[in-house]
């Protein structure tokens, strides 16, 4: 399974950012809903959209699926 994101979709929102336990361990500002000081996380907003970095540091968990409010974020 890998993580995938659909440009299209995405409303650079951030809830997939603050909502990834992962994301939030590693840079515990995200979780104020803060931009992250590091490109050690899996994921981040660039420029209006989800940028993936760290994609190999995912769990495969899905908490950044089902708090998606457009499905852009997704694992297949």
């Amino acid at each position: 399974m890998e993580l995938k994101v659909n440009q299209d979709n995405c409303l650079g929102c951030g809830v997939c950012v603050v909502a990834c336990p992962v994301n939030v361990s590693i840079s515990p500002e995200v979780a104020g809903g803060h931009g992250s000081k590091t490109e050690e996380v899996i994921m981040m907003v660039e420029n209006g959209v989800i940028k993936l970095f760290s994609e190999e540091k995912c769990t495969k968990c899905g908490t950044c699926q089902l708090f998606c409010p457009t499905d852009a974020i997704w694992l297949e």
